[in-house]
């Protein structure tokens, strides 16, 4: 019996030991729990949040633009930004005055940029607080990462505008969207957008899809490995109908006048622009990446205003080029023909007072070809007489020089040619016949922009068609260019055969003969014109005025197209105070000269190179010394009837 009570015995130490064994180590691997998930808490959270998945953006680059024959205008390069990555730094303000202090920045506009994203921004994504970084902040920040690695340097396409600022205002630029765009349209909030020109017009085009990829980081930001990456899809390629060795003639013809203005010039045959300039110009690369307060500044109190597009947004009377209208006004209505003839003798008396010429003494008996060559105003002060205000402005819309011409590029506006219902609307008052007068050769209350006075002599070159200039050509879809369709045709008139004959006569003569614009001439090619000079001040306001600081030196005009019988280019010269409509022909001649230089295949000119003819002793385009309108006449038009 003793056996089996040893047994037992046994069996029972046995499991004793086994169950205090089953405890000590149930107890160790309590404490082990407990130091790990009580003691060390902190130690083991930190190295958890020191390796985390992170989805990174991938910008996408903007289309390029290029020239009507394929060379690259506007493109991108690789720039730099530098970024603080909030969910890596446990002091935001530690970190921007370290940022700052590193990277040689201003501590307050680093707090602005991180307070913007704060109050929209989740907290993942990281702040951008230096755009377009030089390579040697991104080597400061990257040989700091271990002591700020909330800091990270990210490489990501930018806009590479020309460096000469050509065409900067055709072109437009680009910026970080607005609060308003990224509700708006969604997009986020250092999204790249088009902020003027065909950036803006055209930013759902250029405009690509970013991508992503998403990445597991240590702790000092540093990727370990890419779990998954969407590629950005780069904006379409637009190309533009500007002719690039156009473009750059028209500019450097500005510069070697010395003035400034604008150009526009096109394809009478289709509307299709070749020359978009506005002077002077600013530098698209200094929005690029985020443009300096201090260089935003410069620019908007420069009292030559670079940022304003001339082309489309500055208004100026029109001066002698207006008589082309009253000349088609006058012929298509049927109240004379080409060879009516008015006799000059220095003046003309209408309506109780006596209007000038500008050549004392008159030109004699002219009709109407030798009155546009010799920009008679006296001729012209009785075709406006016998017309009325209405009719003029009929043929000035019909031509295209009210309202708006309709280009694809935006902040255009509105060309003003008056009429009896536009001054009863204004004023309350009606129209007065001496007011006419005035209008009749381009000035009063007649303001329009250069992108309208070009559209109007497009519309005479062509023989009647008004099309609409626009400055794309064809868009790259991903299957090759796609040429845009033709905006459809605005009017058409049908010119009498001797208005057409005797406008493009005029108007060869002007060039050719012995008319204001012979610095435009160019053997064989028969290019055709017409000046015009038009005030900044009334006579009367300029004697008031003596001793100001503005700039009160008349404008010039400049329209022309060539060749005369079958045009291929038309367009308009406006300078800003430049006293004179004949000092804009040579532009308009180097530009001619290059056209056809490129089309033949022979070396381009160069500005300067080529003898300009002599300009006339006296400008004929001088503004007159007219009556002022308000005590012109002051008998009111009957609005339902035509002054005669």
């Amino acid at each position: 019996m003793a056996a089996p009570t040893e047994d037992r015995r046994r069996v029972s130490s046995r499991v004793a030991v086994l169950q205090v064994g089953v405890i000590v180590w149930f107890a160790a691997l309590a404490i082990c729990f407990w130091v790990l998930q009580v003691v060390q808490t902190e130690k083991f959270v930190e190295m958890a949040n020191s390796n985390y998945q992170r989805t990174l953006a991938l910008r996408a680059p903007r289309g390029v633009l290029f020239d009507r024959n394929g060379r690259v205008l506007v493109e991108n390069r690789d720039s730099f930004t530098i970024s603080i990555d909030r969910e890596l730094t446990k002091d935001i303000p530690g970190t921007i005055r370290a940022a700052a202090a590193l990277l040689g920045l201003d501590v307050e506009q680093v707090n602005q940029a991180v307070d913007r994203h704060l109050r929209s921004e989740p907290v993942y994504r990281p702040v951008v607080i230096v755009q377009d970084a030089s390579l040697e902040q991104a080597v400061r920040v990257l040989s700091r990462q271990r002591e700020l690695p909330e800091l990270s340097v990210e490489q990501v396409p930018t806009r590479k505008y020309p460096d000469d600022a050509l065409a900067a205002h055709l072109f437009g630029y680009v910026g970080q969207a607005d609060e308003d765009q990224v509700k708006a349209e969604g997009l986020a909030q250092n999204a790249i957008v088009g902020k003027f020109g065909v950036e803006k017009i055209y930013n759902a085009v250029l405009m690509g899809e970013d991508g992503a990829k998403s990445v597991v980081v240590n702790s000092m930001g540093r990727e370990i490995r890419e779990l998954d990456k969407i590629l950005p899809t780069e904006g379409r390629r637009v190309q533009l109908t500007i002719d690039y060795d156009l473009q750059k003639a028209a500019e450097d013809g500005f510069r070697h006048a010395g003035f400034n203005g604008a150009a526009l010039i096109m394809d009478p045959r289709t509307g299709e622009v070749l020359v978009h300039a506005s002077m002077p110009a600013f530098d698209p690369n200094d929005f690029a990446a985020g443009i300096k307060s201090k260089t935003w500044s410069a620019l908007t109190t420069d009292t030559l205003r670079p940022l304003n597009n001339r082309v489309l947004q500055g208004r100026y009377s029109p001066g002698s080029t207006f008589k082309i209208v009253v000349a088609t006004a006058a012929m298509e209505e049927g109240l004379v023909d080409s060879n009516y003839r008015v006799n000059c003798a220095g003046g003309a008396n209408f309506y109780g007072r006596f209007y000038k010429c500008h050549l004392r003494g008159g030109h004699g008996s002219v009709d109407m070809r030798h009155a546009l060559e010799k920009s008679c105003n006296v001729y012209f002060y009785t075709l406006g007489n016998m017309l009325g205000v209405d009719r003029i402005y009929k043929w000035a819309e019909r031509l295209g020089l009210a309202g708006k011409t309709g280009i694809d590029l935006p902040n255009e506006q509105e060309s003003l040619v008056p009429n009896t219902e536009w001054k009863l609307k204004r004023t309350g008052e009606r129209w007065y016949p001496g007011e006419t007068i005035s209008v009749a050769i381009g000035q009063g209350q007649v303001s329009v922009t250069p992108a309208s006075l070009a559209n109007m002599i497009a519309t005479v070159a062509n023989g009647g068609t008004r099309i609409t200039p626009h400055v794309v050509k064809a868009i790259d879809e991903g299957n090759g260019w796609k040429p845009v369709p033709l905006k459809a045709v605005a009017d058409r008139v049908a010119f009498r055969p001797d208005t057409l004959a005797a406008l493009h006569d005029g108007l060869w003569m002007v060039v050719n003969a012995a008319g204001t614009g012979v610095r435009g001439k160019i053997p064989g090619r028969d290019v055709s014109g017409k000046t015009g000079t038009a005030q900044v001040i009334s006579n009367e306001g300029r004697a008031r005025a003596r001793g100001t600081t503005r700039d009160l030196r008349d404008h010039g005009w400049f329209v022309f197209f060539a060749p005369k019988d079958k045009p291929e280019i038309a367009g308009v010269i406006f300078g800003e105070h430049n006293l004179h409509g004949y000092l804009g022909a040579p532009i308009a001649k180097h530009v001619i000269e290059t056209y056809f230089a490129k089309k033949e295949g022979r070396p381009l000119p160069v500005i300067g190179q080529t003898p300009s003819n002599e300009p006339p002793v006296a400008d004929p385009d001088a503004t007159p010394v007219l009556p002022a309108p308000e005590v012109a006449d002051a008998r009111p038009v009957n609005s339902r009837t035509t002054v005669q």
